[in-house]
C-alpha cells in the first residue's frame, strides 16, 4: 500500500492537459491543493496536416509506395508527456516534493514513464490508470483515496 504523505505531489494527466496537485493531510482523507495547470492548444491531426501522404518510388517501372501520414496531434500528446517530465525533474531538484502519485490513462502512462529521469521516478509511489483530468478536485481526492486503500 502506497502512503501519501502531507506534500506528496499528485500529477492527473492525460495527452493535453496536466493538474499538479500536492496533498496537504494524509492518504485516508487526501485534500488537494492545485500547485499548477498546464494545457496543450492541440487541434485534431485533420486541423494540422497541410498535404496528402508522401509517395516513393520502389526502384521497379511505375512503382510507388506511399508513406504513412505523420499524426501531428499525437507528437504533440508525446511532446507534452516530456514536457511534464521535464517540470518534475526541476522541481524534484528544486525539493519541491519527495513523493509523487500519477494519474493518467494506461497510454499516457506508457508515453510518460520512458520520459521520466530517475530522480522522478525513485519518487513515485502509485500509479493509478485512470482518466481523471476533467474531474473536480474533490473526485480526485475520493479516487486516490479508494485506489491507495484498495
Amino acid at each position: 500500500m502506497a502512503k501519501i504523505d502531507n506534500g506528496t505531489w499528485v500529477l492527473v494527466a492525460d495527452g493535453e492537459k496536466a493538474l499538479i496537485l500536492e496533498n496537504t493531510t494524509d492518504a485516508q482523507h487526501p485534500n488537494l491543493r492545485v500547485v499548477r495547470k498546464e494545457e496543450q492548444e492541440n487541434p485534431p491531426d485533420r486541423e494540422q496536416a497541410t498535404d496528402k501522404a508522401g509517395r516513393l518510388a520502389d526502384g521497379g517501372p511505375n512503382q510507388v509506395s506511399g508513406l504513412a501520414e505523420t499524426d501531428f496531434h499525437q507528437l504533440a500528446k508525446d511532446r507534452f508527456a516530456g514536457d511534464l517530465a521535464d517540470f518534475l525533474y526541476r522541481n524534484v531538484h528544486k525539493g519541491r516534493f519527495e513523493k509523487l502519485v500519477i494519474v493518467a490513462s494506461p497510454h499516457v502512462l506508457g508515453v510518460l514513464r520512458p520520459e521520466l529521469h530517475k530522480e522522478v521516478t525513485d519518487t513515485v509511489v502509485a500509479e493509478i490508470a485512470k482518466t481523471l483530468t476533467n474531474h473536480p478536485v474533490a473526485e480526485i481526492e475520493k479516487a486516490i483515496a479508494t485506489e491507495i486503500a484498495g
